[in-house]
């Protein structure tokens, strides 16, 4: 039969139910919110795994277009700062100096191309930290 200690333990387990609900343990939302991180880690860590190996496909191809995109940006930005750095300022140099040149030079604007190349160059200076550190643990 149904007795008084059955219903305080149903009143009881009610309670701690509600109080559980209301106050949580502190430790139990920590240990809650570390896992929901390590999960989301977790998955960042298999898009970046995925990433890595469509580049090896893309750079193991014999096709130009497929393994050669990278190489050509690199040597477009390259030529591009080579040219606004050195070649425009001597070009200008001598048309002044040598041919007695007045008139407006037209302004090369190199915001993007120097965005692309510095963006390069810090991914190529991260993976070769990268490699260094491989190195240093071995």
């Amino acid at each position: 039969m149904f007795g008084i200690d059955d219903a305080i333990a149903a009143v009881s387990g009610l309670a701690d139910d509600i109080v559980k609900r209301v106050w949580p343990d502190a430790t139990e939302v920590e240990k809650a919110k570390l896992s929901q991180a390590v999960q989301e880690m977790e998955a960042q860590y298999k898009v970046i795994l995925a990433q890595i190996e469509v580049n090896k496909i893309e750079a193991a191809s014999p096709s130009l277009f497929a393994s050669g995109w990278r190489p050509f940006v690199g040597w477009g930005c390259g030529f591009g700062l080579v040219y606004a750095s050195v070649i425009d300022p001597f070009a200008r140099f001598v048309a002044t100096v040598g041919f007695h040149y007045i008139g407006a030079f037209p302004i090369v604007d190199t915001t993007i191309t120097l965005q692309v190349l510095l963006g390069m160059l810090g991914l190529g200076t991260m993976r070769m930290a990268e490699k260094i550190q491989g190195v240093a643990r071995l």
